[in-house]
């Protein structure tokens, strides 16, 4: 189906068994593999004279993305995915909030909601350069990368995240105290809108014969993508609940594949009432820089697991035999760090399988 991915297929029955909680041959496993030196193309020069230009040059993402995906080997259930990038405040540059972009595939916006009786002018903006822009990107990147890479979804990051880039993250924590009904009204506004932008890119790709990815590089035939909340490290649990719990469980029923980003040990603290979500699928764990070692986090992904929820976990290539110690490969989807060469990498997908053929596991029946 891919000329990058000829298993595609076999890949695409792990992750749906993935989604189900299950598990088939083994557990759905990806880590990133470059080709050897030898066999690699040069990737496009860039010719733009700021970081702007070279953000926004559609053609030049599409074939950077080509080349950059033809370097590398996708073994075991490592996709080959691009998804058009303009960064994690995208949706709230669609309300008019200056959108800046640096150098290192980062870029940011600037508040503009400095007074809550400007309430009624947040609006979206259906006319937004940056909105055709993205159609712009994801038309390029379809057509360059038809029967040879997936195209995804952009990082739309709507919701609490979309609310603290219009308002300022400290400014938003204490709304939450002095401006409980505005608070509500926005998110109430930028759910209807986000849906309706979703669906129209969720048409795009389908049409054009795409299954639905993003920048958490699964798949799945339907709505697919990734709620989260980073602003919710700043808050306690029964701010989360009251305020943003309501609409991630709205966005979990809209979609009909979900994984939650629960991002950093302080947004640990909501865990249970993520996993209370009936619609939510799976949960992703990122312990960020300074809390590696898969060991630390065993009970956190046992907890996801006891709740009936797949579990994406993060960890090195030395640390896979542990994970097969401790955790069952129902709903299991590996993220494999440090994986040193093409021989390794499928000799730990040998392991993998033969643990899931013969072995016992933590919860098996």
């Amino acid at each position: 189906m891919y000329r990058l991915k000829p298993d595609y297929a076999e890949s695409k029955e792990r992750i749906d068994a993935f989604w189900a909680c299950e598990v088939l041959d083994r557990p759905v496993v990806q880590f990133n593999l470059a080709r050897p030196v030898s066999e690699q193309a040069p990737l496009p020069e860039s010719p733009h004279a700021t970081p702007r230009e070279r953000w926004l040059d559609a053609e030049y993402q599409a074939r950077w993305h080509l080349a950059a995906l033809g370097n590398r080997e996708f073994l075991g259930d490592t996709l080959p995915i691009a998804f058009p990038n303009l960064g994690p405040e995208l949706f709230a540059a669609f309300y008019g909030c200056p959108l800046h972009f640096g150098d290192y595939g980062t870029s940011w916006t600037e508040p503009i909601l400095h007074d809550w009786a400007q309430i009624d002018e947040i609006r979206m903006d259906w006319e937004s350069p940056y909105l055709r822009k993205l159609h712009e990107m994801t038309d390029a990147f379809l057509e360059i990368g038809r029967d040879t890479f997936i195209t995804g979804m952009t990082d739309w990051h709507p919701g609490g995240d979309w609310l603290a880039a219009l308002r300022d993250p400290a400014n938003l924590a204490m709304d939450l105290i002095l401006e409980p009904e505005g608070v509500r009204t926005l998110l109430a506004r930028a759910e209807e809108d986000y849906f309706r932008v979703y669906d129209e890119f969720y048409d795009k790709l389908r049409k054009n014969g795409q299954p639905i990815t993003t920048w958490l590089p699964l798949v799945a035939e339907g709505r697919y993508y990734v709620p989260s909340n980073d602003f919710a490290y700043m808050i306690s649990p029964q701010m989360f609940e009251s305020f943003f719990l309501p609409g991630l469980a709205r966005e979990c029923r809209f979609l009909d594949r979900s994984i939650y980003h629960l991002d950093g040990p302080g947004a640990l603290r909501h865990l249970d009432r993520i996993l209370s979500i009936p619609e939510l699928d799976a949960v992703q764990w990122v312990f960020g820089a300074g809390n590696e070692g898969f060991h630390r986090w065993i009970d956190v992904y046992r907890r996801i697991q006891a709740a009936d929820k797949g579990v994406q976990v993060i960890c090195g290539y030395d640390e896979v035999d542990m994970v097969m110690v401790t955790l069952s490969p129902k709903g299991l989807y590996l993220s494999v760090d440090g994986v040193p060469n093409r021989e390794a990498g499928l000799e730990m997908l040998s392991r993998l399988t033969r643990w899931c053929a013969g072995q016992s596991w933590p919860g098996r029946d």
